[in-house]
């Protein structure tokens, strides 16, 4: 298995532009977003709570600080929760007040409900400035691709309004593409949001959160390659003991050679492909490519249990 060390050497050797890594058009969508402040009353910003620290936009500080923040700490269901409340503390010592922890696939859950809730509570207890006139409330949700942005609109949407989807969702990063019109959400009270694309830090400060960033989706996955990036999820379930994927896969015991592991997937799973010999024969072969694939989407869903990586 090989070290942290490793890992950075490969990292950065394939990989140098990740370390300031902003696209143009995110440049374009902070601009736009900032142009918008001025209409706002809150702002929701949405992280995976796999990585609480890990990925956070630090611009989002600097240009929306002057509305009432809420971060919401998405996807609790998939992280280790007997740690929130050491998350909860270092991010009040980092200046983050108010936190809250959901699950946006389960509308009607209580986490859902609160949300809306605290963003108004928020709201009525700060200056409202050019819109203190104003009977409804407007809300801009913000944070770095796939971390739920569209999901928690969508939630928030049914559980008040009785309505279907109003943004599209993804497995990917990237499928909010440009800032949206206002979608209104709740009736009673007025409440609007604006939907807004991902926009990642235009920097990463150390290598090994361009990893964690990628394990839990929010960066693709060709940008680190599947077998860095498997290498980093075994390393990472030994690192917190957690050896679920023992028995999900079949091994005999926990294992730190990815090789080993990936063959035993591809051999349960299946993933077997036609390749052509030298020969010009057709001969079969584990497929250890869509083993990869399988190993990071197991660990994605949950299946190999739940983990907080920062």
């Amino acid at each position: 298995m090989a070290s942290t060390t490793a890992f950075r050497e490969t990292f950065n050797f394939g990989h140098k532009s990740l370390t300031h890594w902003f696209p143009s058009h995110m440049a374009r969508s902070m601009k736009r977003m900032q142009a918008n402040m001025k209409k706002m009353d809150c702002v929701i910003e949405v992280h995976d709570a796999r990585i609480p620290f890990a990925g956070r936009n630090p611009v989002f500080n600097d240009t929306f600080a002057v509305r009432p923040h809420l971060l919401i700490l998405n996807k609790k269901d998939l992280s280790d929760l007997s740690r929130s409340q050491k998350v909860t503390e270092r991010l009040k010592e980092e200046g983050v007040q108010n936190v809250l922890f959901t699950n946006c696939l389960q509308q009607h859950s209580s986490s859902i409900k609160k949300v809306i809730p605290r963003a108004v509570d928020l709201i009525s207890k700060g200056d409202r400035y050019s819109r203190r006139d104003h009977e409804d409330y407007s809300i801009m949700i913000i944070g770095i691709p796939n971390v739920g942005k569209s999901s928690l609109i969508n939630a928030i949407r049914r559980l008040y309004m009785k309505k279907g989807k109003a943004t599209p969702i993804g497995k990917n990063p990237g499928v909010t593409k440009s800032v949206m019109n206002k979608i209104m959400v709740s009736s009673n009270p007025a409440v609007y949001v604006l939907d807004t694309p991902g926009v990642m830090t235009p920097f990463l400060r150390d290598v090994e959160i361009g990893m964690k960033m990628a394990l839990v989706g929010t960066l693709r996955d060709h940008m680190v390659g599947h077998e860095q990036l498997t290498d980093y999820l075994l390393f990472t379930l030994n690192k917190y003991e957690i050896f679920n994927y023992v028995s999900q896969y079949q091994l005999k015991e926990p294992s730190d050679d990815i090789f080993d592991v990936l063959v035993h997937i591809a051999r349960k799973c299946g993933n077997v492909g036609k390749f052509r010999a030298v020969t010009g024969n057709l001969e079969l072969r584990l497929n250890l490519h869509a083993a990869a694939t399988r190993f990071l989407k197991d660990f994605r869903e949950g299946a190999l249990g739940k983990v907080c990586l920062d």
